[in-house]
């Protein structure tokens, strides 16, 4: 026959309403960040599942039956196979755990279910951990780890009060923080991800991409996401010099613009006396190939290579957070000479697109003068022209460049290079748009420039016979303030910005530059620790070539010697003697001498209800001291005052 659980088995012993609450309490902190990234019906509904298990606790209605559970799993999985056409994949199946986090507490009525649905909130909080590393995230998420733990104390402990389950968590995360700080430091390091995550995990990275067309970069130019950081030995250049060169784009179809095909060089460092910047890039995920350097680059990061028109490419997508070393030259000096097939490529043009603006180019080339004519003649038609800066250009159609040149006169950086680099084209001269980012914001507190997606230009490179490719932005000459000034100021009354950016924002400003400083330490001495820094700090304990092999081993020494640490001061503890049942082996030894010698199987009850009747005159001490000490030994557990009350009866205790 199958043995009965006992009475009191954890198996079979109810969940409490104190118990319900910190383990709803605990997985709520768990899934409070997926929920914010959740379909708002798929929240609501795990909310409710919430709430319906309350509900039931406090009026003591009966649970739903496990036929109803399974329909609300699969209405719930029918939903998140429409709302993203799988069930597998990074966001679907951690919605699916978050769903099933709310059906497991609807469904359980034992220490043992709410065991399980914690282990189930554990496994969620690595999962927050697929989305971002941040330092609010990690706080948050050891916040459910206590909140966690807390909680399954409490399953073995139902009667114990609630401080005394806290203090035990937190001495039980604290024997584990070494070990964890050891595993962090020691454990061997890969290059990319621990996970081989899904393909849906890089979706949502955002940045420049290898296309250009108008309100592109207007609407990028709406974000305060930070697309990477910069640390300059020294001096950092000033505002006009911080071009951060991406994708050079060379084909055009009357309205976008693409990088097209390209190829790689052998990389020559280029010479000049201009200035020399030397200084360190802490690149955000964009998942793509290209990499961002102050122009010009004079050297070239570790796993690298250089396109023939200046881009510095990766020889991996960037899917993580990415630091890598630069020195930058500004205005070097330039290769006079281009190959004829790129610089036919520099000067097509669509036919049958942006006729007025062909018509005005024709108009100045027949005037007559050379290629530098016709590109101080460009920048001084945008100067005189009495254009507008916005993020938000009217639309345009299919002649684009000539409904912003004639007729709009508004728009973004996209739409100044693009109509200057059409002219230059028209007018005879090789032209290119080049991406990237102008300026970055100086943070006074650790002077790192951080450079964000609303720094997000562009703008034009021709080519002059005898000078090479030189730079040339439309938009500085249309509108200085946005190349001297930043972004903020050059748009009308804050028009659209972010809300950091705005001028009224000074004082969250402050705050954000400090957080910022944090934020950056943790990203590159917490995410940043790769396998090269691990060889840096393993080669300044003096561990040469710390391979796998080397740091496994050090990593199992140093976890057995704290392991055994550990055991010994546990032992001790044990064998330390109970305060409580040391002052009642000093009662017991003071009746001995007066002839009263305790049996061994004799209990406390017993023994003093004996002793009194022997010792009569002492009777009242004996059975008080018994009576406490069976409260302390038996009941629900000393405390300070009651044990310091048991040793002063019993050193008080004189026996007639």
């Amino acid at each position: 026959m199958k043995a009965l659980p006992h009475p009191l088995s954890p198996d079979v012993r109810p969940l409490t309403l104190r118990d319900l609450t910190w383990l709803t309490a605990s997985l709520a902190i768990v899934i409070v960040p997926h929920a914010l990234r959740a379909p708002w019906w798929l929240t609501l509904l795990t909310l409710c599942l919430y709430g319906w298990r309350f509900y039931s606790m406090l009026t003591r209605a009966p649970l739903p039956s496990r036929w109803l559970v399974i329909a609300v799993a699969f209405i719930g999985m029918l939903g998140v196979w429409m709302e993203y056409r799988t069930l597998f994949g990074r966001q679907a199946g951690v919605l699916l755990l978050v769903l099933f986090s709310g059906l497991k507490l609807l469904e359980s009525r034992h220490h043992r279910d709410g065991a399980v649905a914690s282990f189930l909130g554990y496994f969620l909080i690595i999962t927050n951990f697929l989305y971002t590393q941040s330092i609010p995230t990690a706080l948050l998420m050891c916040v459910g780890v206590f909140a966690i733990t807390v909680t399954l104390i409490g399953y073995s402990a139902p009667n114990r009060p609630a401080r005394d389950n806290l203090r035990t968590a937190g001495l039980l995360l604290a024997h584990a923080a070494p070990a964890a700080l050891v595993l962090f430091v020691l454990f061997p390091r890969v290059n990319g991800p621990l996970w081989g995550l899904p393909q849906d995990a890089y979706a949502g990275m955002t940045g420049l991409s290898d296309t250009m067309s108008p309100g592109n970069l207007s609407q990028l130019a709406l974000s305060d996401a930070i697309s990477f950081r910069a640390t300059f030995d020294g001096e950092p250049p000033p505002q006009p010099l911080r071009y951060w060169r991406g994708p050079v784009l060379w084909d055009f179809d009357g309205r976008t613009w693409s990088a097209g095909l390209s190829h790689l060089v052998n990389f020559q460092a280029p010479q000049g006396t201009g200035a020399s910047y030397r200084y360190s890039v802490t690149l955000e995920p964009h998942n793509r190939y290209w990499l961002f350097a102050l122009e010009t680059a004079a050297s070239l990061p570790d796993r690298s290579r250089m396109t023939f028109d200046g881009q510095v490419f990766s020889n991996t997508p960037v899917r993580n957070r990415l630091r890598y070393d630069m020195v930058s030259i500004v205005n070097p000096d330039r290769d006079p000479r281009e190959n004829r097939s790129t610089l036919n490529r520099a000067l097509r043009l669509p036919a049958d697109y942006n006729k007025r603006t062909l018509a005005l180019a024709e108009e100045w080339r027949r005037a007559g003068g050379t290629d530098a004519d016709m590109l101080n003649r460009a920048l001084d038609f945008l100067r005189r022209g009495g254009y507008a800066y916005t993020l938000e250009p009217p639309l345009l159609g299919t002649n684009s460049v000539d409904e912003f040149l004639f007729d709009t006169k508004a728009g973004f950086c996209e739409h100044f290079s693009s109509a200057f680099t059409v002219l230059m084209r028209a007018a005879g001269v090789p032209a290119r748009v080049v991406t990237g980012y102008q300026g970055g914001d100086l943070n006074p507190v650790d002077q790192i420039i951080t450079v964000r997606q609303s720094d997000a230009h562009a703008w034009t490179e021709v080519f002059i016979e005898g000078r090479g490719w030189i730079r040339v932005d439309p938009t500085a000459a249309a509108i200085p303030t946005r190349i001297d000034s930043g972004l903020a100021r050059a748009l009308p009354q804050d028009q659209g910005l972010p809300f950091m950016m705005r001028q009224d924002m000074e004082w969250l400003r402050d705050m954000r530059y400090r957080w910022e400083a944090i934020a950056h330490k943790w990203n590159v001495w917490v995410l940043g620790y790769n396998p090269e820094r691990q060889r840096d700090l393993m080669l300044s304990f003096g561990m040469r070539d710390a391979d796998w092999q080397k740091l496994t081993a050090v990593l199992f020494t140093f976890l057995g010697l704290m392991t055994a640490t550990l055991l010994g001061w546990s032992l001790r503890r044990l064998t330390r003697p109970d305060p409580v049942q040391k002052a009642w082996q000093a009662f017991c030894r003071k009746l001995a001498a007066r002839g009263v010698v305790r049996a061994p199987q004799e209990g406390p009850r017993d023994y003093s209800t004996r002793a009194a009747r022997t010792l009569p005159a002492s009777r009242r001490p004996i059975l008080r001291i018994a009576a406490l000490y069976i409260a302390l030994r038996y009941g629900n557990g000393a405390d300070k005052p009651a044990t310091a009350r048991l040793k002063r009866l019993v050193r008080q205790l004189e026996l007639a």
